[in-house]
């Protein structure tokens, strides 16, 4: 399959990649396989939380989480939302976010899922309804929006399909989020989905210096924040081509890293003493190290006397360089969330514009990525102290610069 943007081809050892943009290209169809795989991880991940924590799910009040049948409940508020309820749903990135609505089945539905109106810290306190009921009703708003788009033609163009293929890559973030939130819970096994982590070396991979074009300017599903492209010109680098493992992070860790406020920025040096007040002990090997803050990241990097890659130099070396593995790990840039000149916000109003300049760009995919969302386009975007995420790092340096550590 070809990248519609600048015309690079996907390489083999990318197929997830090639998920991504089969979804965001792709006719009602593939879209309606795409829905339906997501929504069985859903329900797999809905299953697990039952058996760990009873039908009532109860988890405690905290920043980083959501109730779980409240998660359940807005995913199928926000899939009915934008999709059976949406008089302007053909309209795609064009349509008005306001439009008026007819009301849903559940009548309480706005009341209790809306996540832009409903503030966080209210969601333990919410009358929702009991999982089988929640249950029901994902499968009910899920039916009928396959038939919808069933209804479409194969030829369907990118705005009639625009709200489906949102509320499938939405669905997929929270199968990522409830992941992270049973892992913080402890009761989602350390090792990746399928058993099989990766290996991650030292290599480094050499690209020259050139012109790049970031951002979507193909047929297709782009995000807001990813519009419109734009031309650039990249320095050469040279940057992993893994993410940093375990063996190597410890290094920096056994050097006394944590206690030495050299490495860490200003802000970083504070969330070391708020969130990790002694040195941790991590894991040790060859697999990628995960849930570390971008301010353990930069600290890593200033240590070994290298730099986190820009989201244009990850994004190149991704799409261009033979060797550049990705998957194992959401992985920090040094890139601060930032609109691309010319943004225009899609009527999805919450999605990107509330958070710009706030968060740090996450390029690439974890283990517990659904397929579909998988894309070195997308980017991600988190506040660099999260560390309970599925997100580590790999280091960049100039071209002419020292050996990878």
């Amino acid at each position: 399959m070809s990248d519609p943007l600048v015309g690079y081809s996907v390489p083999a050892q990318h197929a997830r990649w090639e998920a991504g943009q089969q979804l965001r290209c792709g006719g009602p169809r593939a879209l309606s396989r795409a829905l339906q795989a997501v929504r069985a991880r859903t329900l797999a991940l809905a299953g697990m939380y039952a058996q760990a924590l009873g039908p009532a799910m109860a988890v405690p009040p905290r920043e980083t989480l959501n109730p779980p049948r409240w998660e359940l409940g807005h995913v199928a508020w926000f899939q009915q939302w934008w999709i059976e309820r949406n008089p302007h749903r053909a309209r795609g990135f064009r349509a008005d976010p306001l439009v008026p609505r007819p009301p849903s089945d559940l009548p309480e539905a706005d009341a209790w899922y809306d996540s832009g109106a409903v503030p966080h810290a209210t969601r333990w306190d919410l009358p929702l309804p009991p999982l089988a009921s929640t249950l029901d009703w994902l499968g009910s708003t899920q039916a009928r929006t396959l038939a919808l788009l069933e209804g479409l033609p194969d030829d369907a163009d990118d705005d009639a399909l625009y709200f489906f293929r949102l509320a499938c890559l939405h669905e997929a973030m929270h199968v990522e989020a409830a992941a992270y939130m049973a892992r913080s819970l402890g009761f989602l096994d350390p090792g990746t989905p399928d058993g099989q982590a990766g290996q991650c070396g030292p290599a480094s991979l050499h690209l020259p210096a050139q012109a790049w074009t970031t951002g979507w300017c193909g047929p297709g599903f782009a995000f807001d924040n990813e519009l419109p492209a734009r031309r650039l010109s990249l320095d050469a680098f040279q940057i992993d081509a893994d993410p940093v493992s375990w063996d190597r992070f410890a290094g920096f860790v056994e050097a006394g890293g944590y206690a030495n406020a050299r490495w860490w920025t200003a802000p970083g040096w504070a969330w070391r003493l708020r969130a990790r007040p002694h040195a941790p002990t991590f894991p040790t090997g060859s697999e990628a190290a995960l849930h570390l803050s971008a301010h353990e990241a930069e600290a890593w990097c200033r240590w070994a006397g290298r730099r986190l890659p820009t989201e244009a130099e990850w994004e190149c070396a991704a799409m261009t360089a033979p060797g550049f593995r990705w998957g194992d790990c959401w992985e920090w840039t040094g890139s601060v969330f930032a609109p691309l000149p010319g943004f225009e916000p899609h009527p999805y109003l919450d999605y990107s514009q509330p958070w710009f300049r706030s968060r740090r760009v996450l390029k690439g995919a974890s283990p517990w990525t659904p397929a579909c969302l998988a894309h070195p386009r997308f980017r991600n975007f988190y506040p660099p102290a999260r560390c309970d995420i599925f997100a580590g790092f790999r280091s960049c340096a100039p071209a002419v610069d020292a050996p990878a550590v």
